[in-house]
């Protein structure tokens, strides 16, 4: 019996295409709350972003891993708490400078980035304002701030030379513009793990939504992976099932489909 569910954000439970959440997802996690079933965000987002969503549902989730697995909060208490190593951001740092490569650094309640350059400006106008607004600061602020996440604007064929100046770290992309950057030892599988060992739940007690990169270790790694219709081929590849698209009622589909709904 399915007892606690994992979303996605970006296009699986916001639309890339409205920039809205379907009115079909919104019936289903109505039904779902009625039922008494934990609702989760699962995404590489920060939790300043949850009042956007969240004022789009008019409710708030049961719990969150955000920014990749490495901040997971239920029903209010921090589970994990894992930033990056201040020595990791330090060893980067003259790499992207000479590069000229954008990097966004995204802590618990703030995000910034070290140039404003085209790259980042279309992405911007991509996703229609459901981003986040960073300006320009000093980078000396990783000293003083836990930093959990870089959105590093790379191709993926220079992900590698990336990470070759960024030590115990990895990438995981879920859109051709950038990649997300944590711990080696990081993603949303393991918050999910630690999220459901203090529930005392069980794998078989809960699926996952997903449709990028970032998504794939969690839909293997939960009872029930269901990729979006407009998943990544990568993604349906691995998952359980794969549903209709965001803007075709995938959300509800799946859930009828397993009689959780």
């Amino acid at each position: 019996m399915v007892k606690v569910i994992f979303f996605d954000i970006d296009g699986t439970l916001l639309s890339l295409k409205s920039h809205q959440v379907p009115e079909s997802s919104r019936r289903a996690l109505e039904a779902l709350r009625k039922k008494g079933i934990k609702l989760f965000l699962a995404t590489g987002r920060s939790p300043a972003w949850l009042d956007t969503i969240e004022g789009m549902l008019d409710f708030k989730f049961d719990g969150y891993v955000m920014l990749n697995g490495q901040y997971c909060i239920y029903e209010g208490k921090v589970l994990r708490d894992v930033p990056i190593p201040v020595e990791s951001l330090e060893s980067l740092l003259p790499y992207i400078e000479e590069n000229k490569i954008a990097c966004e650094f995204v802590e618990e309640g703030h995000m910034y980035i070290n140039l404003l350059n085209e790259r980042v400006l279309n992405f911007r106008e991509k996703i229609g304002g459901t981003g986040y607004d960073t300006q320009v600061e000093d980078l000396s602020r990783i000293h003083s701030h836990n930093t959990y996440q870089l959105l590093a604007y790379v191709d993926e064929e220079d992900e590698k030379e990336f990470l070759d100046h960024m030590p115990n770290c990895k990438m995981l992309r879920w859109c051709p513009e950038f990649a997300d950057v944590v711990i080696a030892d990081g993603g949303k599988d393991k918050g999910i793990e630690i999220v459901l060992d203090y529930m005392k739940l069980s794998k078989d007690e809960c699926m996952a939504f997903g449709d990028g990169g970032n998504d794939i270790a969690m839909l293997k790694y939960v009872g029930r992976g269901i990729a979006m219709g407009n998943a990544n081929p990568p993604v349906k590849e691995i998952a359980d099932f794969v549903t209709r698209d965001i803007d075709d009622d995938g959300v509800e589909y799946a859930l009828k489909y397993f009689g959780v709904l």
